[in-house]
């Protein structure tokens, strides 16, 4: 049974002048030689500044680890080699959208030529995370579960305080970015995947959409692979974090899965309830309160974070994942990357540069230095 849960990681990094600490629209120089080393691996986004890299298909959590580290450190390899920093980060402190380039590729072109302003704005910077349940039934009978966790695991990853060199004041300002997309946020619950599919069907029959690779909810079912996509998370910064969150993503769907095997099933909620949740997490992160639904009041994020844990707990050693998701701990009581970039930056007397020189440092830390055996 728990072999099903595989994982896959994907995540976008910033390309930063470390001089400057300014965004680099230098993808193109990085790909060249990446694609020799990764292949399908790495590929470009929409913004010049921007690279992706994605894990092979994961058996287990700790494959995603030495998947991911070995990503890292060979597109931070590679961009030294032209003098520049990867960052991960959902937002740059200062950099701003109207300066960057966007990559010439038929898709984009299309893209920005549909959505205008909206799309040339998308200077955000994501981590998704797949997780195996081959059954397209049951993958809809999860996400509509799953929903209301995800706020939860939001308020984990937030790394997105500044935008265009304004404090924010929220935590994942690259939510709030995001949301100006049609098709995103928290989806709503569906009774079968048939119903799911109809609504796919129709949005292609009346020319919304190509397929459902357009439709950019929180969660939803990969169109191509067997997978349910978490698309919720800001990038956390540091190599442990994501892998935590990944595993808590498969834990949840493990653990979800379990009670419908179990004929018991987890309590639907309203996409309207889901998304004050949301914007709890998006505007204080680990700090503020979030909606306990079932209790019917607030309660502390880190509290309802803690039973999420203890919720996934019998789970984790069959996934072979206890030590990877107790790293959650970490996250509660250090901060976000959220928290740590306010911090610097209230101790460096407002400034920015502190934060990228920090952010470059914590996004190497605990990747190998050597790509290869």
């Amino acid at each position: 049974m728990f072999e099903q849960y595989t994982l896959g990681i994907e995540e976008e990094f910033q390309i930063v002048d470390p001089k400057t600490r300014e965004l680099k629209s230098h993808v193109s120089e990085i790909l060249e030689e990446g694609r020799l080393v990764l292949g399908e691996k790495v590929k470009p986004e929409m913004i010049q500044s921007m690279i992706e890299v994605g894990t092979g298909v994961c058996a287990n959590v700790d494959e995603a680890r030495e998947d991911i580290s070995k990503l890292r450190c060979i597109i931070s390899g590679l961009a030294r080699k032209k003098g520049l920093e990867i960052v991960a980060a959902s937002t740059h402190p200062f950099s701003k959208w109207s300066e960057q380039e966007i990559f010439e590729h038929d898709r984009y072109k299309l893209l920005v030529d549909e959505l205008q302003m909206v799309a040339r704005s998308l200077l955000i910077f994501g981590l998704h995370v797949h997780v195996g349940i081959a059954d397209r039934e049951r993958q809809i009978h999860i996400m509509n579960a799953a929903r209301y966790f995800l706020p939860h695991v939001l308020a984990l990853s937030t790394s997105s305080p500044f935008w265009l060199g304004f404090n924010t004041g929220l935590k994942s300002y690259r939510s709030e970015v995001f949301k100006k997309f049609p098709r995103t946020d928290i989806p709503d619950h569906f009774n079968s995947y048939q119903s799911f599919e109809s609504y796919v069907d129709q949005l292609v029959r009346m020319n919304c959409i190509d397929d459902g690779k357009k439709i950019y909810w929180d969660v939803r079912p990969h169109p191509y692979f067997p997978t349910l996509e978490f698309r919720v998370c800001d990038i956390p910064t540091r190599v442990d974090d994501t892998v935590a969150i990944a595993g808590l993503f498969q834990a949840i769907v493990a653990k979800l899965n379990q009670l419908i095997e179990k004929n018991l099933g987890f309590r639907l909620y309203h996409r309207r309830l889901i998304q004050e949740n949301k914007w709890r997490a998006v505007r204080y992160g680990l700090d503020g309160k979030l909606l306990d639904l079932g209790k019917q009041k607030e309660v502390p994020a880190k509290d309802l974070i803690l039973e999420l844990l203890e919720f996934v707990d019998d789970v984790l050693d069959d996934l072979g994942s206890r030590k990877e998701v107790e790293h959650i701990h970490t996250i509660l009581e250090r901060g976000t990357s959220a928290d740590e970039q306010i911090r610097v930056y209230m101790e460096s007397g407002e400034q920015y540069e502190p934060v990228v020189d920090m952010l470059i440092e914590n996004t190497l830390e605990n990747v190998p230095e050597q790509c290869f055996d």
